[in-house]
Parts: structure tokens; sequence; C-alpha cells
């Protein structure tokens, strides 16, 4: 098996939410959309994030455990400078993110924040003076 991830697929309750949180706030542009049911976008030459309504992901994956607190994920954008950062940050928060975690220095050595979609999924905004061999696209 190849070391790698073809698709995020995240179970969302109301499709129309998220379709406007990412296409319209965020401006990223869906390359497969099959209206109530899923919008896919693709985020990299080899990753699509999919966008799947809670109902029909329950039908063919099984039933959703829900409970308190944030899922235990995030999804990571990494940026090229810790301003990028910020300007991501109030991107999502114009998107209606909420809530934002507003950037700051990590112990890490590194400068990040975080925002939470309309279904509470945590992305982290982060620069990474490290890089761990992460390429930044700006």
């Amino acid at each position: 098996m190849d070391q790698r991830i073809s698709f995020l697929t995240l179970a969302v309750r109301d499709l129309a939410a998220s379709r406007r949180f990412y296409v319209d706030g965020l401006g990223w542009t869906p390359e497969v959309e099959v209206e109530g049911d899923v919008v896919m976008i693709r985020t990299g030459d080899r990753l699509v994030l999919s966008l799947w309504d809670r109902e029909y992901f329950e039908a063919e994956v099984g039933r959703i455990g829900d409970g308190d607190g944030v899922a235990p994920f995030t999804i990571s954008y990494n940026c090229a400078t810790p301003a990028d950062v910020d300007d991501v940050l109030e991107t999502a928060r114009a998107a209606g993110a909420d809530p934002v975690q507003l950037g700051e220095e990590r112990v890490w050595g590194g400068y990040s924040g975080y925002f939470a979609d309309p279904d509470g999924y945590r992305w982290e905004v982060a620069w990474n003076p490290q890089e761990i061999g992460m390429s930044v696209v700006s």
C-alpha cells in the first residue's frame, strides 16, 4: 500500500451551510457536487476534501458516535509567514467560523491559531519554521 491519503471526508449536519462556508466564505472551488449529498473540493494534487451529508455518510459507513467536546483531530493549513496565519484566521472569521482562536507563538517554535467550520471541525492555521518536509503554497 502506498503511503498517501486521497480523501478527507467530513460528515456534515447541513451540507448547504458547509458549502457556503468553504466555497462562498473561504473562496474554494468545488470539483464535484451532488446537491443534498456531497461537495468535493480538490485541496492538493492528490487530496480531496469531501463534505458529505451525515445521513448519506451513516447509510454507507455506519452510525456516527457523537459526544461532548472537540473531535480528536485537526485539519492543518500551513502558511509561509505568521502574518499569513492571521490573514487566514480573519478570512475564516469573516466566513462565519466560530470559534476562532487567534494566532500565537507556540512552544514548538511556530505560530498558529484555530478555527471551527460549521460542524465544529477544527482547522489549525500554522507557520512552522522547521517545516518538517511540508511545502507551503502561497
